[in-house]
C-alpha cells in the first residue's frame, strides 16, 4: 500500500477530522488489528501539538469471550475507575479519534440479552461520556481503517481484499498524495451549501416513497437546523465528525413520524447482522417490526430503552453519490450510510437545534427532540426514492425524483 496515502489519510483524520489543538489530550480507540495505522495516527497528533495521546485497543475475539463466559451480572458492572477516567477526560475537553475495521460476524449466534444488559449498564453510568460528544462539548470523529477480516467480509475470495479496501476508502474520503486537505474542505463546504439551501425552505415535513413499500411522513423538530459537512464545537472549534461524509441531515419530531420504512442495506449492530427489515411508526414510535435475518438483534435495538423506538435523525444524500457509484456493500455504517438516505433510531443530535447545544434535556424535548442511549442508523435510500418537502408557510417542494436531489 502507498505510504504517502496513508500518511495523507492519516492528516486528513488529525487535521481536519479531530481538529487536534495544541496542547490537548487525545484518546485514539481502535481495533488491534490496526495498531499500525493508529501509529501513524498518534504521531500526527503529536506533530500537531496534542499534549498527550492515550490509545485504546479494543479486540472483539476477546469481548466474544467475555459474553460467552462470564454471567450478566459481571458483564453490567461498571468499574470505578472506568468512571473516573471519563470525568478526567471530559474535564480535560478531550479530542476523540475513532478507528473502525469492523469484525462483521464476530458477535454472531451470542446470547442478545447478555451484549444488550452490558451496553444498557454502561450507557446509563457513562451517559455522560457520550453526552460530550453528542453536544459537541469537544472535537470527535470516527474515520475507518483496512484489515483482512474487513477487507475479505467486502471483498471474499480476492487475494488483494486489504490494498483493495484501502483504494475504496481513499476514494471515499478523497484522499490524494498531494491534495487531500484542499479536496476534502472543499467538499465538505458543498455540503455546507447544500444544508443552508434546506434550511432556507424552513420545511415543516418531509414524505418519503418508493417501491419498495417505504411510505413514511417524517416532521421535523421545532427550529430544526439540517447540517452537512463541518461541524463547531460550543468553543468555535471546527472539525469533521465522519470521514467520510455526504449527507445532510435533521431531525425528526419525536412523536411526529407515521408510516413504513423498508431497509434497503444490511445493518451491523453489536457484531451482528440484521438484513431485510422493515419498520412501521405511529406518532413517532415504532409499533411494528421484523426482518429476515437477525430479528432477535432488531428487537434488541428497538426494546433498548425508551428513546430507541423513536427517530433522532433523518440524513438525506443522493442515491448517484461518489460511494453509492462504487457499488460496494462495506457492512459499515459509516460507508454504507453515505451511500443512501438514512435515519437513525435513538438520540437526536442538539446541533441539529438552532442553539441547541446551549439548551437542557428539558428545553430540547419540548421542540421534538429524542433522548436515547443509543443512536444506530439504517439506511433505506433507493434509485426510485422520492422525497417531498412540505413548507411551514404551505408550499410543496420536490427535492427528490428518481433516487436524486433535483434542487
Amino acid at each position: 500500500m502507498n505510504k504517502q496515502l496513508l500518511r495523507e489519510y492519516a492528516k486528513l483524520i488529525v487535521r481536519k477530522g479531530a481538529n487536534v489543538q495544541e496542547g490537548q489530550i487525545v484518546v485514539v480507540k481502535a481495533p488491534v488489528e490496526v495498531y499500525d495505522f493508529a501509529r501513524l495516527v498518534v504521531e500526527e497528533a503529536y506533530k500537531v501539538g496534542a499534549k498527550r495521546v492515550f490509545v485504546e485497543y479494543n479486540d472483539v475475539i476477546n469481548s466474544r469471550n467475555d459474553f460467552v463466559y462470564q454471567d450478566i451480572d459481571s458483564l453490567k458492572e461498571v468499574l470505578d475507575y472506568e468512571v473516573d477516567k471519563c470525568h478526567y477526560l471530559v474535564d480535560k475537553k478531550y479530542c476523540a479519534i475513532s478507528l473502525v475495521s469492523p469484525n462483521v460476524e464476530a458477535l454472531t449466534g451470542l446470547d442478545s440479552t447478555k451484549i444488550q444488559a452490558r451496553s444498557q449498564e454502561r450507557n446509563k453510568k457513562l451517559a455522560f461520556f457520550s453526552e460530550y460528544t453528542m453536544n459537541n462539548d469537544g472535537q470527535w470523529v470516527v474515520a475507518g481503517v483496512s484489515s483482512k477480516i474487513w477487507a475479505d467480509k467486502v471483498f471474499p475470495n480476492c487475494s488483494d481484499a486489504v490494498d483493495k479496501l484501502w483504494d475504496a476508502i481513499f476514494k471515499a474520503c478523497r484522499v490524494e498524495e498531494f491534495d487531500t486537505i484542499d479536496n476534502w474542505t472543499n467538499h465538505s463546504n458543498e455540503i455546507s451549501k447544500h444544508a443552508k439551501l434546506l434550511n432556507d425552505y424552513d420545511f415543516l415535513k418531509l414524505h418519503f416513497k418508493n417501491k419498495l413499500g417505504t411510505d413514511l411522513e417524517v416532521y421535523l423538530a421545532d427550529a430544526n437546523l439540517f447540517c452537512g459537512g463541518d461541524d463547531y464545537t460550543n468553543s468555535g472549534i471546527r472539525f469533521s465528525p465522519n470521514i467520510p461524509t455526504e449527507e445532510v441531515f435533521g431531525m425528526p419530531y419525536k412523536t411526529k413520524v407515521n408510516g413504513k420504512v423498508v431497509a434497503t442495506k444490511p445493518l451491523n449492530y453489536q457484531g451482528a447482522i440484521i438484513d431485510d427489515f422493515y419498520l412501521v411508526f405511529k406518532d413517532g414510535k415504532v409499533i411494528e417490526y421484523d426482518a429476515k435475518v437477525g430479528k432477535e438483534n432488531l428487537k434488541s435495538l428497538v426494546e433498548f430503552d425508551e428513546g430507541s423506538s423513536y427517530l433522532g435523525e433523518v440524513a438525506l444524500i443522493s442515491h448517484s453519490s461518489p460511494i453509492s457509484n462504487m457499488n460496494i456493500l462495506f457492512y459499515n455504517t459509516l460507508f454504507d450510510e453515505n451511500a443512501s438516505c438514512h435515519l437513525a433510531l435513538g438520540a437526536s443530535y442538539p446541533s441539529n437545534i438552532k442553539n441547541g447545544t446551549n439548551m437542557s434535556r428539558q428545553e430540547l424535548a419540548k421542540l421534538g427532540s429524542n433522548y436515547s442511549n443509543v443512536h444506530v442508523d439504517f439506511m433505506f435510500g433507493s434509485s426510485d426514492m422520492s422525497v417531498v418537502g412540505y413548507t411551514r408557510d404551505g408550499k410543496e417542494i420536490i427535492l427528490f425524483k428518481d433516487g436524486n436531489f433535483v434542487i
